[in-house]
């Protein structure tokens, strides 16, 4: 019975928040059951479609996740390697999953070579199908987009909760997110874990800090 693993991504170009990278693993002979359950690109769902379907998931295959931090993402940022930070986390959910076949998202401009790096941290023999827009086309990876998306949405709220303020989506898009952050960082003494202070957006809502003088690099 040959077992396929759909791999996305939800939370990339957020500057609040995680990137969650989300699995999907099914037989190949229950993706019809997979299709029938709606599973495909969880950008054309609405958050309610998202969850019916999420929750049917489990019925028809196995889902994982792994969550990385804006610390972590930074520090890749930082180098210039945040895709190959994203190939590394696909590359664990192969490892986990030992499926016959991958179908991934690529996020690289180049497919073939994000495929080659999903396969350097896999370590693993199985072939890998790294494509744009797999998860439009592609049920697999529109169920691992879904898987992804909730999970980043939970998070999302989890945050909304401990800070008690509307964050909005976390996305730069979002005017509420940028309202909230320069609301937010003018009253902060440093840059919170939650924000990802590699992103160019910092750079507009970060509030002015006054010079320092010479006699405070002196003290």
């Amino acid at each position: 019975m040959e077992r396929i693993l759909g791999l996305d991504e939800a939370g990339r170009g957020s500057v609040v928040g995680p990137l969650v990278v989300g699995g999907f693993l099914v037989d190949r002979e229950r993706i019809d059951r997979l299709v029938a359950a709606g599973a495909r690109d969880s950008k054309a769902l609405d958050p309610e479609e998202r969850e019916r379907i999420f929750l049917e998931l489990p019925s028809v295959g196995e889902c994982d996740v792994i969550v990385l931090c804006p610390r972590e993402i930074d520090q890749y940022v930082a180098i210039g390697k945040l895709n190959e930070l994203e190939a590394r986390a696909f590359g664990t959910l192969v490892a986990r999953f030992a499926p016959d076949e991958v179908h991934a998202d690529a996020c690289d401009a180049d497919p073939r070579h994000f495929a080659r790096s999903i396969a350097r941290w896999a370590r693993a023999g199985c072939r890998i199908v790294s494509r744009h827009h797999a998860d439009r086309d592609d049920p697999v990876v529109g169920a691992a987009s879904i898987v992804a998306k909730v999970r980043r949405d939970r998070a999302i709220a989890r945050l909304r909760r401990q800070l008690g303020e509307d964050i909005g989506s976390g996305y730069p898009s979002d005017p509420r997110t940028i309202g909230f952050l320069r609301v937010r960082l003018s009253a902060e003494p440093r840059i919170p874990g939650w924000v990802r202070a590699s992103w160019a957006t910092m750079q507009r809502v970060m509030p002015p800090r006054p010079a320092r003088t010479l006699d405070e690099f002196d003290s």
